[in-house]
């Protein structure tokens, strides 16, 4: 079992009622209510830069694209080659959605 540096009795309560979102609208609803409009873009640009790097894009490409910082490339970079594995899992369901 994965145990993040994270971890909390608090952080599993908010990660539970992330789970606990039936469907696209409470979840714009719950986010609205607990991010502002610049961190939802943060992590909206994070995970498009995981998807374009598993792409093969460069960071040249992918700064261009999303006007992301190399910092935020590079950071999403290393999370991608040495992380826990999250964006990898994310991103690989979305692809098995994908496939007919």
């Amino acid at each position: 079992m994965y145990e993040s540096k994270m971890k909390s009795e608090e952080t599993d309560r908010l990660f539970q009622a992330i789970l606990s979102l039936q469907d696209l609208d409470e979840c714009y609803r719950f986010f609205d209510d607990l991010c502002t409009y610049a961190e939802i873009q943060s992590m909206t640009q994070r995970l498009q830069v995981a998807e374009m790097l598993r792409e093969g894009k460069t960071f040249t490409q992918i700064s261009q694209q999303t006007g992301v910082s190399s910092a935020t490339i590079t950071r999403v970079n290393r999370c991608l080659s040495y992380g826990s594995g999250g964006y990898l899992a994310v991103l690989e369901r979305e692809q098995e959605k994908e496939k007919p």
